[in-house]
């Protein structure tokens, strides 16, 4: 049975997520994946923003570790660090193709800018559920399947009140479902990007032979 990430791990987890649960954010990433080390300016010109704006993005996604930068005589180069941000491109366009039935985009390697409405969809959704314990919620209901209140209380390690609070606004925003079954109500997560995103962070942390580069 797959083990939760440790907490330090779980935290920037989150850490990463929250900062691409913003749409211009994730189309800067989602630039970088697709089309590699690029400068500032070669980035404005693609994505039809204000330089001074992607300058701001790029430089608070570099203090989040989710780009990195080399110099090329007087330019400086943006590339998407080698950790999970990259992984999770490739885990959208795959929801993408599944909920779209458009299939290009569940071929092994392909990289092709998703569209914008549903970038932009995509990071209001994260910017959701971008806290540690509503993920740890989710990574729990994801791990183990439908689960009572107690059940996740223990398995989480988080207080009652808190438990019970986010379980609603995971409700509310169609994370989770829940169902009555003899006294107990059962929780399970809903497939989509949430889900994706848990799934996407394991999968990048147990292909790590050394888990502190996470």
């Amino acid at each position: 049975m797959e083990q939760q990430l440790p907490e330090n791990i779980m935290h920037k987890a989150v850490k990463g997520i929250s900062y691409i649960a913003h749409p211009l954010r994730l189309r800067i990433l989602e630039y970088l994946d697709v089309n590699g080390s690029s400068s500032v300016s070669t980035i404005t010109k693609a994505l039809g923003e204000e330089q001074v704006i992607i300058s701001q993005s790029l430089k608070k996604m570099r203090e989040a570790s989710l780009v990195k930068t080399t110099r090329r005589g007087i330019f400086i180069y943006y590339d998407i660090c080698e950790e999970y941000p990259a992984s999770i491109f490739v885990c959208l366009r795959k929801l993408y193709a599944m909920m779209t039935d458009n299939f290009y985009f569940l071929q092994d390697g392909v990289k092709a800018v998703l569209p914008s409405d549903y970038t932009m969809m995509t990071a209001n959704r994260i910017k959701l559920f971008a806290n540690y314990d509503k993920m740890r919620i989710l990574e729990f209901l994801t791990l183990r399947g439908p689960q009572n209140v107690t059940e996740i209380i223990n398995g989480t390690g988080s207080e009652q009140l808190k438990v019970s609070q986010y379980l609603k606004r995971l409700k509310d925003d169609g994370f989770v479902t829940s169902r009555r079954q003899g006294r107990f109500i059962i929780y399970d997560i809903t497939p989509g990007v949430h889900k994706t995103c848990i799934q996407c962070i394991h999968k990048r942390y147990d292909s790590l032979e050394d888990k502190n580069t996470f």
